[in-house]
């Protein structure tokens, strides 16, 4: 039996690169060299695996694979919810006001992996029920929860969508918090709403979108 696998976003940065990301914002001109050497080399290691569909390692996602699409937005503080992973944690920042929109899309990463690459080239988003997270449990005054879920469900179509037509080979949605809804409410209706949330998010694209669209449910990063 043959079981089609593919490989998921992440792949270790160079030792060089994680050094300038302790001296250097993420924007920082001087760290352009550094992440499209290390985006070079991911892809000709991956293709000397000879895996028919590769990624950029996600090499450009400064602080982590899930705040990518939020860095530097002014609306939001520092002590947010905590997303406890196998051996580190990660802090999701809090929103403070709305309305909620993205400062960087994902489709900004693909056209550089996609010309250098020899095979088709797929990308990874975060999902929109890990961002919800962001949203405080007491509340916005004057962005109720119903505003800030249209917002941020627009914003995921946006980055999807544009991805698809650049010719991403399939988007990935990371739906690491998964298991962490588990074991934050083991009857399950956490984990619930967040298939139900995403639900929502794939509702928005045609069949044949959904077909290049993709959950990916890992346990740790």
């Amino acid at each position: 039996m043959i079981i089609p696998t593919e490989p998921i976003g992440s792949i270790p940065r160079p030792l060089p690169l994680l050094e300038a990301f302790t001296k250097m914002d993420y924007d920082d001109s001087r760290l352009e060299p550094l992440y499209e050497e290390a985006i070079l080399n991911t892809i000709e290691r991956f293709e000397a695996t000879g895996s028919p569909v590769i990624t950029d390692g996600e090499q450009r996602k400064y602080h982590n694979f899930g705040t990518y699409c939020i860095e530097k937005l002014p609306n939001l503080a520092p002590d947010g919810f905590k997303l406890p992973f196998i051996g580190h944690t990660r802090h999701w920042p809090r929103l403070t006001s709305g309305p909620f929109r993205y400062s960087r899309f994902a489709y900004s990463y693909l056209e550089f992996a996609q010309r250098h690459a020899h095979v088709p080239v797929k990308q990874a988003v975060i999902s929109p029920s890990a961002l919800s997270l962001m949203y405080p449990p007491e509340g916005i005054p004057d962005y109720p929860r119903d505003y800030f879920i249209d917002d941020l469900l627009s914003e995921h179509a946006i980055e999807v969508r544009r991805c698809l037509e650049m010719g991403a080979y399939k988007v990935q949605i990371d739906f690491t918090e998964a298991r962490l809804a588990i074991k934050l409410d083991p009857s399950g209706g956490l984990l619930d709403s967040f298939i139900d949330l995403n639900n929502l998010a794939l509702a928005r694209f045609s069949t044949e979108e959904r077909k290049r669209y993709r959950r990916s449910y890992l346990s740790g990063r």
